[in-house]
Parts: structure tokens; C-alpha cells; sequence
């Protein structure tokens, strides 16, 4: 007769349930940060990587499940949780030196490097729960009661493992540093459980010490993968490149795009083209050298901000900016210096647009990416109305877009702004609006007459040439493009186009 493997003590088996659950969870989230800097930060990656997740929690399950019924589960344990710390260890040297292969936004790269930071751990750690059941099913007229609360303790692993990491991990040290003392803690948790098992499971020492050694191999890999960041913020994998053909010139790097440029000895120097459209208009809102008051959405490297500081002194101007660790970066690198005349709120940009006064700014700039993408609830009809209800009359908003061909999202877009203001125009290299190349694209809208007329000697100045689009051009451009709302806004689908 088979001896069935004795039970695990209940507290023992809520740890390991709990644990390993919320392991995974950490894994998950802390993807999205490594895969970021190769792929970018989109709705495509999220679900490429939560997609991924699920894949490896169902196979894992699975496979524990099958594990279990075949060999004793308490066997088993301690290896799953050493070699899930092995290939927690080795996601970094993974995703590292993959990502720098698989640069890009295409779907089958985002998939493979989503597959890469997570799958292999993923799938480990989930053999454990399964295990554990079947070690504590004891009765099988209590297999309802076992069955449901070890899975719910999972979930709340989950949950817990979810919102520390979200609100605590991610904002207190690198992505490196959670993978590897979450690989540290799996490794020492392993190795505790198999000295803890020792007398019922002889001869597993040898296999303990293999696992540690490939774990630790993976953990050197990963300490010495390369990081694209310099500082690694909540928001962001951020680096400061110096510009060699520039004294002074500064390129602020997010998640391995070119963000903003600065230059450290002449603020009102503009590298970036859309960022001279954008200065066209704050030099025509008011007389030369008269002071504004301008909100800005985004605030990046303060390129613009530091430009309005710099040609209209006394200006007041406020920068909403998600990302405090950026503004420290800036501050540290970038020479930004906040004061009365130009102050930084840290937080969310529409959340922070909507406890602004009405009629209170002459100009309002929308600068806010995710990568490569405006955020959703940025590109609402509900958002633009917010815009319009803080500018004045007279005042102008002005934002910036990125699209592709066929150049679907900068139609939608243009829609939704013209749902909430009267005065509509696009700024544009001709190339982007007829579609042959990806560009920045500047809206500018506003309840009275736009200053296309006093902007236009400064635009044909420039060096690429542009085409401003208003009237029946524009809405022949915008032709029956759908008004983006809060209800329903699928930026990432446009930019796919």
C-alpha cells in the first residue's frame, strides 16, 4: 500500500502559497520597467507582458499539478523555489542583452522580450502552489476547504505583492536591485526548506548545491548585464547624453527615446524642430519680451519652460510633471532650476490641470509621453475641454503628437481638440501630412484667431520645412476621423495603424 507524504505544517504551506504567488507578481511588474527601455512603454507591451504572465501561471500550475500526482511533492519544493531564483536571476543578463537584439516596437520583438523577463520564473514558482494542495489534501471530503483556501492566499499574495511593489519597490531602488533580492530571497527560502526537510528527503544536498551554483552564475550575468539607464526612476529608464559637435548641448533620454534637448549656455536655443514650432507661438502670444502665464503638460527636460523663462522674464509658469525622480535628474543635470517664476508640481497632468483656475494661463503646452505615446486619458475630448476652460480668451494651446502612417491618431486627435475649441491648426512637415514618414505633429487651438500669420516668417525661417493646416485644408485632413472621449480612446491602436 502507498504511503501518502505527509502534510506540511498549515503555516508553512499559507507561506509557501502566499509567497510564491506574490513572487510572481513582483516578476510581472517589474518587467514592464525592464522591457521598457527596448520596446517602449505602451498598451501593447502591458498586455504582451501580462498575456505572457498568465501563459506561465497556467503552464506552471499545470505542470505542478502533474509533478505532484507523480513524485512527493516535498522532493520537490525546495529545488522549484532555488530554480525559481535562478531564473529570476538570469532575466536581467535575458532582457538586457536581448532587448539591445530586439530594439523596437514590432509585435514578435515585444513578445519575445515579454517572454524573456518573465516566462521562465514565472512558470517555476507557479509549479508550487499545486504541490502544496496536494501535500495538505489529507481528506478529500475537505478538498473544497484546502483547495479554496490555499488558491485564495495565493491571490492575496498576489495582491500584496502587487501593490507594495507598485507603491513601495518601484519608487525605492532599481528594477536590478528587486530581481535580484527577489532572487536572493527565493534562493534563501530554498534553501531553508530543503535543511528543514532534510530527515525525510536524503540525498537532495547534491542537487541544492548544482541549483546554487547556476544561480549563482545568473546573478553575477545579471549584475554585470549592461543597463541603458543612468537613473532609473519610477516612470523611467533615463540618461543624459552630451552632445559632442555643441558646448553645453545635453540629449535627455526616456526609455531609449530622444526626449528633450538642452543646451546648459543658451536656454533659448531649440534643437528639436517641433520644439521651434512650439517657440514660434510663444513668441508671437504677447510683444517681445512681455511676461506670460503659461501651464505646461509635461515637463521632460523644461526645454520650453526654460525658453519662455529666458525671452519673457517675470513670466509665470507652472510645470505638471509625473515623474519627481525625472525632476531630480533635471535639477542635477540638466541645470533646471524651479523658483517663483517656474514652478513644478509632481503628480499627474490632467488630475493637476483640473485644479487649476479657469481663464488663468495665455498658453498651454502638451508635452506628456508615455515613449512614443500621448497617454489615452491625455487625448480626450473631456481633456481638451479641461485645456479650454483654463486659457484665456486670447490664449493658445499648443500640443505635441507623434503618428505614422497612415496617419490615423493625429486625425483623431485633431477631431477631439476641435470638439473644444473653435480655432483649430496643424503644424507638420509636409512629408508626415501626406503620409510618407512618422513626425512630431503641433496642434495649436484656441477660442479666438490663431497667430498663423505673425508665426509663419519664423516657421519658413527654420530648416525643415513645414505646412500649417487650418480651415477647410484641416478639416479636409481630419475628414471623418472619430472624437476621442474618456469612454473610448484607443491611442496605441491609431499609432499601430
Amino acid at each position: 500500500m502507498e504511503t501518502k507524504p505527509r502534510a506540511l505544517p498549515s503555516a508553512l504551506a499559507t507561506a509557501l502559497a502566499f509567497g510564491a504567488s506574490g513572487a510572481v507578481l513582483v516578476l510581472e511588474i517589474v518587467a514592464l520597467r525592464l522591457v521598457g527601455p527596448y520596446v517602449g512603454v505602451t498598451l501593447q507591451v502591458s498586455s504582451s507582458v501580462i498575456g505572457i504572465s498568465l501563459a506561465a501561471i497556467a503552464y506552471g500550475a499545470w505542470i505542478g499539478g502533474r509533478l505532484a500526482d507523480r513524485f512527493d511533492p516535498r522532493a520537490l519544493l525546495a529545488p522549484a523555489l532555488i530554480l525559481g531564483a535562478v531564473g529570476t536571476a538570469i532575466t536581467l543578463p535575458l532582457v538586457r542583452w536581448g532587448g539591445e537584439v530586439l530594439r523596437g516596437g514590432a509585435a514578435p520583438a515585444v513578445l519575445l522580450l515579454a517572454a524573456l523577463a518573465v516566462f521562465l520564473p514565472a512558470l517555476v514558482l507557479s509549479t508550487i502552489p499545486p504541490m502544496v494542495v496536494k501535500l495538505q489534501l489529507a481528506d478529500l471530503s475537505q478538498a473544497g476547504t484546502v483547495v479554496g483556501r490555499l488558491s485564495s492566499i495565493g491571490t492575496l499574495g498576489a495582491i500584496t505583492a502587487t501593490l507594495v511593489t507598485g507603491f513601495v519597490f518601484v519608487a525605492a531602488m532599481p528594477s536590478s536591485v528587486i530581481i535580484l533580492s527577489l532572487a536572493v530571497l527565493l534562493a534563501v527560502a530554498g534553501f531553508a526548506l530543503g535543511w528543514w526537510l532534510r530527515r525525510d528527503l536524503p540525498g537532495t544536498p547534491r542537487i541544492r548545491a548544482s541549483l546554487a551554483a547556476v544561480g549563482l552564475v545568473g546573478a553575477g550575468l545579471g549584475a554585470a548585464a549592461p543597463t541603458p539607464c543612468d537613473v532609473e526612476t519610477a516612470y523611467h529608464c533615463a540618461s543624459v547624453v552630451t552632445d559632442p559637435g555643441r558646448d553645453g548641448g545635453r540629449t535627455l533620454m526616456l526609455n531609449s527615446a530622444r526626449h528633450s534637448y538642452v543646451d546648459l549656455n543658451d536656454p533659448t536655443h531649440l534643437e528639436f524642430e517641433y520644439v521651434k514650432w512650439i517657440g514660434a507661438v510663444t513668441d508671437v502670444l504677447a510683444p517681445p519680451g512681455a511676461s506670460i502665464d503659461a501651464l505646461h503638460l509635461g515637463g521632460g527636460g523644461f526645454t520650453v519652460p526654460e525658453y519662455v523663462r529666458a525671452t519673457r522674464p517675470g513670466s509665470d509658469q507652472l510645470v505638471l510633471e509625473l515623474d519627481g525622480g525625472l525632476v531630480d535628474l533635471d535639477e542635477r543635470d540638466l541645470g533646471l532650476k524651479p523658483g517663483p517664476d517656474l514652478r513644478i508640481q509632481v503628480g499627474d497632468a490632467r488630475v493637476g490641470l483640473t485644479g487649476q483656475p479657469s481663464a488663468a494661463y495665455d498658453l498651454v503646452v502638451g508635452d506628456a509621453f508615455g515613449h512614443l505615446v500621448v497617454p489615452w486619458h491625455l487625448a480626450t475630448r473631456e481633456m481638451a475641454a479641461e485645456v479650454a476652460r483654463v486659457l484665456r480668451p486670447g490664449g493658445v494651446y499648443a500640443q505635441n503628437v507623434i503618428d505614422y502612417p497612415p496617419n490615423r491618431f493625429i486625425r483623431a486627435e485633431l477631431a477631439t481638440v476641435a470638439a473644444a475649441f473653435p480655432n483649430v491648426a496643424l503644424i507638420a512637415p509636409p512629408a508626415a501630412i501626406a503620409g510618407d514618414r512618422g513626425s512630431n505633429f503641433v496642434i495649436l487651438a484656441s477660442y479666438g484667431p490663431l497667430p498663423i500669420e505673425a508665426m509663419w516668417p519664423r516657421l519658413a525661417a527654420l530648416e525643415e520645412a513645414v505646412t500649417v493646416l487650418s480651415g477647410a485644408e484641416l478639416d479636409a485632413f481630419v475628414a471623418d476621423a472619430r472624437v476621442l472621449t474618456d469612454d473610448y480612446a484607443p491611442v496605441d491602436q491609431l499609432l499601430a495603424g
